[in-house]
């Protein structure tokens, strides 16, 4: 029935995810506006893992019904779908996922339980019965076009094009954007988008732009090296050169080193927006020796248990 049709073969499946740890919300932190890209990122490049393409399964909703997150999914080829159902089955796609969201929120372990359905049905019971879980999935037409919002992560995620590294220094190296074909093996769905993390005392941690929470705990730690740090920063970004700084110290002498530390800082984040980012903020505090605000920042003193 499915092959002798003329019509492309469209199916529709909802993706069920909850983490294990009580610690780690999956719906609360795809809620926080620093914290959408990183998940989505993890998704979006598990999904690749999964089918051996970017474009295998697109997403076209993400739901947060607190404890789960519900990705909405659309498949357009019978082959994508079977290679998702494989994966899914297998526990590939969960490990997947796993190691993915753990890279991008630079925590210790994600653990995660994961439920399929389409329609009412559910696939998880009839996973050995993959046909069945075809017609079921195919059975099931999407119901909406992709979200705005994903559209919006998908534009962002390709528009990543620096990668960082730190380890004393800062290296920079440029990406094309990316626009890459299917890939022959699953395994192989990672390396369609480079890896945006950097070294900070021989630990990996996934970059991300700057918090609010990271603005505060900057000012309220940084003290007297605040214009040092400033300096460091100042050697690429140009809203930080010269006398930039030196009027900060005067305009803000009164109120003091909080609040002239909470300015340089405003000041770069106003400037570089999306460039604004945790890896070069780290850099300056490591050439400064700030590395205990390093650690701060980082979430190094107060690491999640997540056994």
């Amino acid at each position: 029935k499915m092959a002798g049709s003329p019509a492309p073969w469209i199916g529709s499946a909802y993706l069920f995810l909850q983490s294990t740890c009580k610690t780690i919300v999956l719906p609360s932190l795809y809620e926080s506006s620093q914290k959408k890209p990183n998940v989505f990122k993890a998704l979006k490049l598990a999904l690749a893992d999964s089918t051996g393409s970017v474009n295998g399964v697109d997403m076209l909703k993400v739901h947060c019904s607190h404890p789960h997150l519900i990705v909405q999914l659309k498949f357009c080829k019978q082959e994508n779908c079977r290679r998702f159902l494989q994966s899914y089955r297998e526990g590939a796609l969960q490990e997947s996922l796993q190691n993915h969201l753990q890279l991008s929120l630079a925590l210790s372990t994600v653990p995660l339980e994961m439920e399929l359905k389409a329609g009412n049905e559910h696939l998880d019971s009839m996973l050995k019965d993959e046909d069945r879980c075809l017609e079921c999935i195919y059975r099931e037409k999407p119901d909406r076009l992709r979200d705005e919002e994903i559209t919006e992560l998908e534009e962002c995620l390709k528009s990543l094009v620096v990668h960082q590294s730190i380890n004393n220094k800062m290296a920079v190296k440029d990406y094309a954007p990316l626009n890459p074909p299917s890939l022959p093996h699953p395994s192989q769905g990672s390396s369609l988008f480079p890896q945006v993390t950097f070294v900070f005392q021989g630990q990996q941690f996934a970059n991300r732009t700057l918090t609010p929470d990271d603005h505060q705990k900057f000012a309220k730690l940084v003290s007297k090296k605040w214009k040092q740090v400033g300096r460091s920063l100042q050697r690429n970004c140009r809203a930080l050169r010269d006398p930039v700084i030196d009027n900060l110290a005067l305009e803000y002498d009164r109120e003091g080193l909080y609040d002239q530390a909470y300015q340089l800082l405003l000041r770069f984040i106003q400037s570089e927006g999306k460039k604004a980012t945790i890896a070069r903020l780290i850099a300056a505090l490591e050439e400064n020796g700030l590395i205990s605000l390093a650690e701060e920042l980082l979430g190094l003193h107060s690491n999640e248990d997540c056994s």
